[in-house]
């Protein structure tokens, strides 16, 4: 079974540091595009950030760069969000996705623009909160 599963959600102050995980089982991510988006409650979902798990180049939203980095791990097939800094509004829902076949430098861009996703998770909840 092809799935991906998010970890590493939580309540947290604001200042405070998360890590979030995406792991994939089923299949391997080598020659996918990875991304975060999220989605805030009665807000439509947005992307977060991306990656190219071959080429490691990265896109990310003007609202978290700075405050957030995205990994991963080849090895563990595993995708990784950290995010420092939180803000109240980065409550969301976090979820990652896997699209196949977007090569070169712009990749991440595009997906994470597109909100282009060939297989999703069920979601992370990060709360933002004092």
């Amino acid at each position: 079974q092809l799935r991906l599963v998010e970890s590493g959600g939580g309540l947290v102050q604001p200042g405070g540091s998360l890590r979030l995980s995406c792991a994939a089982s089923g299949f391997s991510l080598e020659a996918y595009t990875i991304g975060w988006f999220r989605q805030a409650p009665g807000k439509e979902r947005t992307h977060v950030s991306c990656v190219s798990m071959r080429d490691g180049d990265t896109h990310y939203a003007d609202s978290v760069k700075g405050r957030f980095t995205i990994s991963r791990d080849n090895a563990k097939n595993t995708v990784y969000l950290q995010m420092n800094s939180l803000k109240p509004e980065d409550t969301a829902v976090y979820y990652c996705a896997a699209f196949q076949g977007l090569g070169g430098p712009y990749g991440p861009q595009v997906m994470c623009v597109t909100g282009t996703g060939t297989y999703w998770g069920e979601g992370t909840l990060v709360t933002v909160s004092s």
